[in-house]
């Protein structure tokens, strides 16, 4: 049965699947990434992971697979299938679309970047389907941003298109590691959540997820810390969909799954904000922690020509190790 490999690199975890032309998931596995080895142990853990589910393609399938698809964090340069830098990973200017290429006998190999190609999923397959103009912003760790136009992402000349946390937001606002003051994942990441909450609160272990229940209980200093924080994404997000003009605006990431609690002053706020533009449609992501693999998969069956939109998502809890 003709397949890909799909392969998502998450900085503690790496999720893969093999899926066929019609979509179907014909085998899901998950392996930590084993950042805490170094970057060459985790460089060979992928390539590793790669060739057990290129066998498992030919043990299970009858035939190895026809392409692969990687998705990985940090600064990714497509063009060239090079790793440049993942700080969480340790790793800089890994050829890894070569690596793997080598390792998966001589397959053609599709780089990803991990928001970028998430988006891919999220907007052919998933909340953006249909829509010829989104934008998809995770809010994690940290805040990206994936600009879809017409079923592809845009990358950017250089690879950075998207990079909307680091929109200032605040000027002269909180240091951020990119080196300038005030940038949106400082007020409204799930971590910069947790950082106000836990110190408002005075509970050093409490979390974004925490805040969101205290605010739907209805604690005043709760409200206070989600608002400043839907008040910031609001002002880079409408900063956005000035220059964008997307039709769809789709909001994943841990702080998304507080749902209403989040989505109904969220669009209040950007409402609020707009004059001319055109107000979007925003939605919550659909796929969750699979669309990384999902986009993956697609990037691969781009790379053959072989692309089916009508990929359907399989439970979390089916994956097998």
């Amino acid at each position: 049965m003709k397949h890909v490999i799909a392969l998502d690199v998450g900085g503690t975890g790496m999720k893969a699947a093999l899926v066929g032309a019609d979509g179907e998931l014909l085998h899901q596995a998950r392996r930590p990434t084993g950042r805490e080895r170094g970057p060459d142990a985790v460089v060979e853990g992928i390539l590793g992971f790669a060739a057990d589910l290129r066998a498992h393609g030919i043990r299970e399938l009858g035939e190895p697979a026809s392409a692969a698809g990687v998705a990985v964090p940090g600064i990714v340069d497509e063009a060239e299938g090079i790793a440049a830098f993942a700080a969480n990973l340790g790793w800089r200017d890994v050829p890894l679309r070569a690596l793997l290429t080598e390792r998966l006998g001589g397959v053609p190999v599709a780089l990803g970047h991990d928001v970028r190609t998430g988006g891919l999923a999220e907007g052919r397959i998933g909340a953006g389907r249909g829509a010829d103009r989104f934008l998809f912003v995770p809010l994690g760790t940290g805040i990206a941003g994936a600009i879809g136009i017409d079923g592809r992402v845009e990358a950017g000349a250089h690879g950075f298109a998207g990079e909307i946390g680091h929109i200032v937001v605040r000027p002269g606002g909180t240091a951020c590691p990119c080196g300038q003051r005030g940038c949106l994942e400082r007020f409204a990441s799930a971590s910069a959540v947790s950082q106000a909450w836990a110190a408002a609160c005075g509970d050093p272990d409490a979390d974004a997820a925490d805040c969101a229940e205290a605010v739907e209980s209805g604690d005043g200093r709760a409200v206070r810390v989600w608002q400043d924080a839907v008040d910031a994404l609001a002002d880079g997000l409408v900063t956005a969909l000035t220059l964008l003009d997307p039709r769809t605006l789709i909001i994943g990431g841990g702080l998304a799954e507080a749902g209403e609690t989040l989505f109904t002053p969220l669009r209040e706020a950007v409402r609020r904000r707009v004059t001319f533009q055109k107000l979007p449609s925003l939605v919550p992501a659909a796929l969750g922690d699979t669309a990384g693999c999902l986009g993956a998969g697609l990037l691969a069956w781009d790379l053959i020509g072989t692309t089916d939109p009508s990929i359907e998502t399989t439970d979390p809890s089916e994956v097998t190790t």
